[in-house]
């Protein structure tokens, strides 16, 4: 059985809005702002009251034929540095808010580099009112006299407006006197804005013309900001917790019934007049992001968007109170957005939370770009792409605004230094792209079938009818009198019956005459007391007017003497009231000096900070630097003594292989003459060769003293030589430790420790438990300056414990002597030799004399070339 699916729920269609053929392109103005020093180079002229011109600083880069380029753009109206801000918002601002007070959207945001006058131009300054409060006034001065009581109309979550009666919105009054301030209360018209009263001047007010008099209207505000694509209320007031503070929570963008965007949650404040509603702007003004960059000491680094919407409720067929139907109220609303301005981090040198906020500037501004070109792009060409609002908070919430839901208005504010001039021309460029943006004129809202003139009409009504009570003295009418003639009527005696029913009655009519003469009597009882009590009052009527002249004279000179007094205290009160706002001026810029004050000490306390850690890395640097001179200074000097000896050491040995070249040649010469003189000489009388002899320079060797090789043998018997082993050569197998400390020395003289030794740098047990020997290589310096080293040798013995020790049995001692000269002792046995002649001549040239002189010859000897050691000295750490 299949069951039968149930039906969805159709989806509510969306309400038709009324299309609108006319459309009209966003209008762009631009406003040049004072260069801040007279001599500084200016990149900006103004041709005319449309067009300006922008000239390439000097120092940027020329085009290929050498000149500058020079570009000019146009705008619905440009406004120079002498433009005031009151003609500033005549052209701009004021169309916005005739819309707005009839029932029309608008959207009013200001575009630049950073530090261009973009918040000087919404907000402005003392006496000098920017497009903000100028708006509010101009709205106040136009609904003042129609507005409803507070809480009359009240807005719900939905982005919608609710009727109230009388009696509710009293309630709602008095409940919201009693409940704690979770949600911030309507400032009182008391307590006035330090600086608004002196930013507009009276002679500057304004009002709209046509406003509907059948409509009570109410303001609802609302303030916020968009930082790091996130949206902040800063009208919200949420409960303080001193341990445990609370971030602020970011809100959500919803679309209403209407399609229309709207921030979710967001605090919306009635107020009732301009002081108010400044005063709500200048609370959440204070909460806003602001921070120091190298560009400008207030930056502002966050969208901000305030929000006036003002409420419409036309009157009922009386024209006495509001009509009750939810229906019939329109809602309209002005948004007032100051964008942050962009910026490059290589000028600004933004780190940390500084960088990531210019970020997401540049980001959300990007976008807003990139919807004007796709918004473009479908116009002009017919395309349908998709416009990326939602890649941005700011694209998303105004969405509604470039769909066609009101006007939209952009102020360009340029800065004409030359700094700015790569920056300028983008904004440039954006704001000319942005004029061919068409937007939808928004439609006019029906008219109310209710008659006009309802309120003139009551209002003329209730003036007669209290004038004309004023003349009467009081509600005088027919009713009132017959109740008093019914009273006097009953005061009087009854009559008796007066039906005759016989001729000859005599008793009927005599009563009846007596009744009546009974009733004359008081009559005339009541008349002479009515006459007296009428004399009385008279007389009392006159004295009272007597009296009464008395004090209307007393009366006015006390009113003349109250007028005096009036004056003074007028005069006093006006001085009290200059007082207290040069008092909360003070004030104010007493917070702004104590928030510049903030800035700078963090500034210091960051540089100093940064200046204390360069100074402690300059002295590690310089602690570096001395240890590293000492260094090279040590490894210097030990470079130098070593080459120093490495240098003599070739100098003695050079000397003496030219020393043994030249003995040789000498031995060779007298070979030669020994040969020439015997071939001369007849056999029978040549004379007994002498032996040879050396020259002088060779008698100054020491003969050794032992000789290593054996004694020369006849010549056919074999020769063996025995070699000199040391003490640790053997069978066993060796422990070489030398630490990575010791000196190569590169003797000709080696221990032999085998193949099979162990050559370890520092002391393990692994390496013991493998050998039977040890041998720890220890070097030191002599007192003579050479290095000495000593074999220390042992014997390796297993413990019970499974481990090893080592017994040391022998110690030998090496060490190495510098030559100081190339002059030798001449020995006793070589003068006595040469002196006697007995010496043979082959006795210096034969292999085994000269060989036994050089094995036998001590480390450091200066008898031969080949065999001298030279010893480095140990180089210390520095």
């Amino acid at each position: 059985m299949i069951r039968p699916t149930k039906p969805k729920t159709p989806r509510r269609p969306a309400p038709k809005k009324p299309s609108s053929n006319q459309k009209d392109p966003v209008g762009v103005y631009c406003r040049v702002r004072p260069l801040g020093v007279e001599d500084e180079e200016c990149c900006i002229e103004v041709i005319s009251n449309t067009t300006i011109q922008l000239h390439a600083p000097d120092g940027l880069k020329a085009n290929r034929n050498g000149e500058f380029k020079e570009t000019q753009y146009s705008f619905k109206k440009v406004f120079c540095i002498k433009t005031s801000q009151m003609e500033l918002f005549q052209d701009v601002a004021k169309p916005l808010v005739d819309d707005l007070i009839h029932s029309k959207n608008g959207l009013l945001f200001t575009y630049g580099v950073t530090g261009s006058g973009k918040t000087f131009t919404m907000t402005g300054a003392p006496g000098q009112g920017g497009l903000l409060p100028r708006s509010l006034d101009m709205i106040f001065n136009s609904i003042g006299p129609y507005q409803a009581k507070r809480f009359v109309l009240k807005t719900d979550d939905k982005n919608g407006v609710e009727v109230q009666t009388q009696v509710d919105a009293l309630l709602e009054r008095q409940k919201r006197e009693n409940q704690p301030t979770v949600v911030p209360k309507t400032p009182s018209r008391q307590r006035l804005d330090p600086e608004f009263a002196d930013m507009i001047n009276p002679e500057e007010a304004c009002g709209a013309d046509g406003v509907d008099e059948d409509s009570s209207y109410s303001v609802f505000v609302s303030y916020i900001e968009i930082y790091n694509n996130y949206i902040y209320d800063l009208l919200e007031e949420a409960p303080y917790d001193p341990i445990k503070p609370k971030a602020p929570q970011s809100k959500l963008l919803r679309e209403d019934q209407n399609h229309n965007m709207y921030v979710a949650g967001c605090t919306e404040v009635e107020v009732k007049s301009t002081e108010e509603a400044f005063e709500v702007f200048w609370r959440g003004q204070k909460k806003r992001r602001i921070a120091n960059t190298q560009l400008n000491r207030e930056s502002s680094r966050s969208h901000s968007v305030f929000i006036i919407k003002l409420a419409q409720a036309p009157l009922d067929a009386d024209g006495d109170n509001i009509l009750q139907d939810k229906n019939q109220v329109s809602v309209s609303q002005l948004c007032l957005v100051d964008l942050a301005g962009s910026e490059r981090t290589s000028r600004t040198r933004a780190e940390g939370n500084r960088l990531r906020e210019a970020g997401n500037i540049n980001q959300s501004l990007m976008t807003l770009r990139t919807c004007m070109e796709v918004l473009r792009e479908n116009q002009m060409c017919g395309t349908n792409k998709m416009v990326p609002y939602r890649d941005s908070k700011v694209t998303h919430l105004f969405k509604n605004y470039f769909d066609g839901e009101g006007k939209v208005r952009m102020v360009v504010c340029v800065n004409p230094k030359a700094d700015d001039y790569e920056e300028t021309m983008l904004v440039m460029r954006f704001a000319e792209m942005t004029q061919e943006v068409e937007v939808a004129r928004p439609v006019d809202r029906p008219i109310c079938g209710l008659a006009a003139g309802r309120r003139q009409k009551n209002q003329a009504f209730k003036d007669e009818l209290s004038r004309r009570l004023e003349e009467r003295g009081g509600p005088v009418n027919a009713e009132s009198t017959q109740s008093v003639m019914h009273q006097l009527l009953q005061n009087l005696p009854p009559l008796p019956a007066s039906e005759i029913t016989d001729p000859h009655d005599d008793v009927t009519l005599p009563r009846l005459i007596e009744a009546l003469e009974k009733r004359h009597k008081i009559r005339q009882m009541m008349t002479q007391e009515y006459n007296r009590a009428a004399d009385m009052l008279k007389s009392m009527l006159q004295e009272l007017d007597s009296s009464l002249v008395s004090k209307e004279n007393f009366i006015q000179d006390q009113r003349g003497q109250l007028g005096e007094k009036d004056k003074t205290l007028h005069s006093q009160k006006t001085e009290i009231d200059r007082l207290e706002k040069k008092s909360k001026m003070l004030e104010y810029k007493i917070e702004i000096l104590q928030k510049t004050t903030n800035i700078y000490e963090d500034d210091k306390r960051t540089l100093q900070q940064e200046l204390e850690s360069r100074e402690q890395r300059l002295q590690r640097e310089q602690t570096e630097k001395r240890r590293m001179e000492q260094r090279m200074q040590g490894m210097v000097q030990d470079t130098k003594h070593k080459w120093e000896k490495e240098c003599e050491r070739r100098v003695c040995a050079k000397q003496l292989e030219m020393q043994n070249k030249l003995w040789v040649k000498d031995e060779k010469l007298k070979q030669l003459k020994a040969i020439v003189t015997e071939s001369k000489t007849p056999s029978d009388q040549r004379p007994a060769p002498d032996k040879p002899q050396r020259p002088s320079r060779e008698k100054d060797r020491v003969p050794a003293k032992r000789s290593a090789s054996p004694s020369p043998v006849p010549t056919g018997t074999p020769v063996r030589a025995v070699h000199r082993r040391s003490h640790s050569a053997g069978g066993e197998r060796w422990v070489n430790h030398k630490p990575s400390s010791n000196v190569e020395l590169d003797t000709v003289m080696q221990p032999i420790l085998g193949s099979n030794a162990i050559k370890v740098s520092a002391p393990s047990e692994k390496a013991l438990a493998k050998c039977d020997k040890y041998m720890l290589t220890h070097q030191d310096v002599a007192s003579d300056g050479e290095i000495q080293t000593k074999l220390i040798k042992g014997e390796v013995f297993k413990t019970r414990g499974g481990g090893q020790s080592v017994q040391f049995t022998d110690i030998e001692t090496l060490r190495q002597e510098l030559p100081t000269g190339p002059s030798r002792k001449r020995r006793s046995s070589e003068g006595n030799t040469a002196q006697g002649g007995d010496r043979m001549e082959g006795d210096w040239t034969d292999v085994e004399t000269r060989c036994s002189m050089a094995v036998e010859m001590r480390a450091g000897s200066n008898l031969g070339p080949g065999y001298q050691h030279h010893g480095h000295q140990k180089r210390r750490k520095p």
